[in-house]
């Protein structure tokens, strides 16, 4: 299988992703020649980790039963960059954030498999910046 995007020069520092018929804006920030018109490109792979994690735990929750239990979820991701050049992640940490329904008690248990199973077994982002030496971390926070 085979994925690929593509990546078209809209001026200066900023180029626009086509991405399974969706477009992302990305560009540098002023003090660098761009016009800040997106996100710069590294920070797409604390996105990337973000979402494949979260998909992953909320469909195992949902096959727990335990998705309808939640009011909401959350997955923050932080990342440490060098300081030298070419500067680059060596550590990244994710926050499982999820909010109960009113009177729900969630099942602390199902919830630590969940993130186990996505950060062990089936997210992929995760697979391959923990190969290429990124440190990573999580912490589940229930409200």
């Amino acid at each position: 299988m085979t994925e690929s995007i593509k990546t078209n020069w809209k001026g200066k520092m900023a180029f626009e992703w086509e991405v399974n018929g969706h477009k992302i804006m990305i560009d540098a920030m002023e003090n660098v020649g761009g016009e800040n018109r997106g996100p710069r490109p590294k920070t797409f792979m604390l996105a990337s980790l973000g979402g494949c994690t979260a998909m992953d735990v909320i469909s195992i929750l949902g096959k727990m039963r335990v998705a309808d239990l939640l009011d909401d979820f959350n997955v923050n991701v932080s990342g440490e960059l060098t300081e030298e050049h070419p500067k680059h992640f060596i550590a990244m940490h994710v926050d499982y954030i999820f909010t109960a329904k009113d009177g729900a008690e969630l099942p602390m248990a199902k919830l630590e498999k969940a993130v186990s199973l996505s950060e062990d077994r089936y997210c992929g982002v995760s697979e391959v910046y923990r190969k290429a030496g990124i440190k990573m971390t999580s912490k589940i926070i229930v409200k």
